[in-house]
């Protein structure tokens, strides 16, 4: 299990880039449209996680540990 560098604050740091991309998005677009799908995306990426994270849980030895060890899933300090 990984957990240093970005793996060692939050554990899904690709997500956390992608929500970042898309919040960007909006403002190089200057497009209201992708602003509005910019408002669900990041609901989709939190239900995307908690069955991932699920999943893991089940699946790959020593995940619960990492979890108990690096406890933000996307943003740190908040979730």
């Amino acid at each position: 299990m990984i957990d240093t560098g970005l793996y060692g604050i939050v554990r899904h740091p690709m997500y956390f880039a992608t929500v970042l991309l898309f919040l960007a998005m909006p403002f190089v677009l200057g497009s209201l449209i992708s602003f509005v799908i910019f408002l669900a995306y990041p609901f989709l990426i939190g239900k995307r996680i908690k069955g991932e994270e699920q999943f893991l849980e089940q699946e790959l030895p020593g995940y619960k540990e990492y979890k108990e060890k690096v406890k933000y899933r996307l943003l740190p300090f908040i979730w």
